[in-house]
């Protein structure tokens, strides 16, 4: 089958009600990003990170994927798809999505302050001070921060390179280095953006854009790779 690889953003789990991580002033959740989202933060004040971190596995606990997840899913059934996400949340998995690649980390994983390979699956929505790896290190969420290195970023361009088809959907291409995943491809390869506020992606070339939601968009782009690839 056809190789096609889905880059997602905020976008995308904005249409389930979970809040894109920067609103129009700034603040992600009524926090400054600098205070709930760094490695300074969380030395600062790891309580303050893990109190905003627990409220947001709680919510987005209590949400369900949307028709764009879903679409995303189906495009299993004809094609062989990759999934490469900015998003936190667990959506594309609750969806029916099986290969799903977190460059940005997992809202339902912790790990290890002393070793980043110590990473375990959370089976409840708090986490607490005190709570240790197998090492006895304070855990925190296993989620890459501003000012961090991400370490899935060459497994992603691996993914990426073997793309004959690529999709961005909820993403305006402004977020480095997952908004460079693009510039990968030779230029036959061909591309879609979906997202209702389109960036300037002129450089791109055979770029078909949907200035829609990823609900609305993402059919018509599975209509158009059936008509290319099927």
């Amino acid at each position: 089958m056809k190789h096609v690889v889905i880059l997602s953003g905020a976008g995308l789990s904005a249409e389930s009600g979970l809040p894109t991580f920067r609103s129009s002033d700034g603040l992600w959740e009524g926090h400054r990003i600098e205070d709930v989202a760094t490695p300074e933060a969380w030395q600062k004040n790891p309580q303050l990170v893990l109190n905003f971190y627990n409220e947001r596995r709680k919510k987005a606990q209590g949400v369900r994927p949307n028709r764009g997840h879903e679409l995303i899913a189906e495009l299993e059934d004809c094609f062989n798809v990759s999934v490469i996400t900015q998003n936190v949340d667990d959506l594309h998995e609750k969806a029916g999505s099986s290969n799903v690649l977190h460059i940005h980390g997992s809202l339902f994983e912790s790990r290890s302050t002393y070793d980043e390979s110590l990473v375990y699956t959370m089976k409840h929505w708090e986490m607490k001070l005190g709570d240790t790896c197998e090492k006895g290190y304070q855990l925190r969420p296993n989620i890459v921060w501003f000012n961090e290195n991400v370490p899935l970023l060459d497994h992603a361009c691996e993914v990426t390179s073997s793309a004959e088809a690529f999709v961005v959907v909820g993403t305006s291409l402004q977020v480095y280095p997952a908004a460079g995943l693009i510039h990968l491809l030779p230029d036959s390869v061909p591309k879609f953006l979906v997202d209702p506020n389109l960036p300037s992606v002129a450089r791109v070339k055979h770029l078909e854009c949907f200035a829609e939601s990823a609900s609305t968009g993402m059919a018509k782009v599975r209509d158009r790779l059936m008509t290319i690839l099927g």
